[in-house]
């Protein structure tokens, strides 16, 4: 096994900040300002709330109300959003130019720093993103199948209780994917074959496969479910994303397609 060249880190580190990533030895123990992000999947620790909490009050403030102007659920959507965007994007990444990650990753194996806005500090196990000389390369279908029911489901189980619907949050997760294979392949249009390709792969897993529509003649992605974010502005007037099921009719923003990558 080899280091990841720093090329490598660097050509995914420009296809947007949301691909870019840290790396650090599996198995240690990350120290401050690093955490694991199994701490915020993990029942009573607190961890899920405050950021739903700060998400919320940052989504009031951008139209000068208080917290409690904005629905809890109306949070826990778009914080869940911001999330599984961040854990899938540099997967997918690293799929669509080296079939990698080489072993399934769990939560457990992904540190963060939990900073709201954008994309936050994520750091992958050295081993999992570092090619093996000689060695085969996972099937795109393989990878997506370990991260859905790996990490991507941990989260999901973990926002359910904030009376956030599973339709909803795996419509998330599948305008994640959506977001990720647009970004790379606006950052870099050479990649556009391999990261559609791999974001296909994800779209086609059982946890994915009701939650969008795709147009056979334009490649249009439609989720089939909302985030909520416009429920956040005053009598819930908000523009909707552009791949969202709502957008027909609305003055929404997005319409490039990436949905709701990148909020919080």
């Amino acid at each position: 096994m080899t280091e990841p060249s720093a090329a490598s880190t660097a050509h995914l580190a420009a296809l947007g900040p949301f691909c870019a990533f840290e790396t650090h030895a599996a198995g240690s123990e990350p120290s401050p300002p690093w955490r694991p992000l199994s701490e915020a999947a993990q029942e009573g620790s607190g961890v899920l709330r405050e950021r739903v909490a700060s998400v919320r009050a940052s989504l009031a403030a951008n139209s000068g109300r208080p917290p409690e102007a904005v629905a809890p659920r109306v949070a826990a959507s778009v914080a869940h959003l911001g999330l599984v965007a961040r854990v899938i994007s540099p997967v997918l990444g690293l799929a669509a130019l080296h079939g990698l990650p080489s072993r399934p990753l769990t939560l457990g194996d992904l540190w963060w720093g939990s900073a709201l806005g954008g994309a936050f500090r994520l750091s992958l196990p050295r081993e999992a993103v570092t090619p093996v000389a000689g060695g085969d390369t996972r099937t795109a279908g393989a990878i997506a199948a370990d991260m859905l029911d790996g990490p991507v489901r941990a989260l999901v189980d973990a926002f359910a209780p904030f009376s956030v619907s599973r339709r909803i949050l795996w419509g998330n997760v599948a305008s994640a994917v959506n977001g990720a294979a647009t970004g790379i392949t606006a950052a870099a249009p050479g990649l556009e074959q391999p990261a559609r390709a791999v974001a296909l792969a994800f779209l086609r897993q059982p946890q994915l496969r009701d939650t969008h529509t795709l147009d056979t003649h334009n490649g249009r992605f439609t989720r089939r479910s909302c985030c909520l974010i416009y429920q956040a502005a005053p009598n819930a007037a908000g523009a909707v994303c552009g791949d969202c099921v709502l957008v027909r009719g609305r003055s929404g923003r997005g319409q490039d397609g990436r949905g709701g990558r990148g909020r919080r």
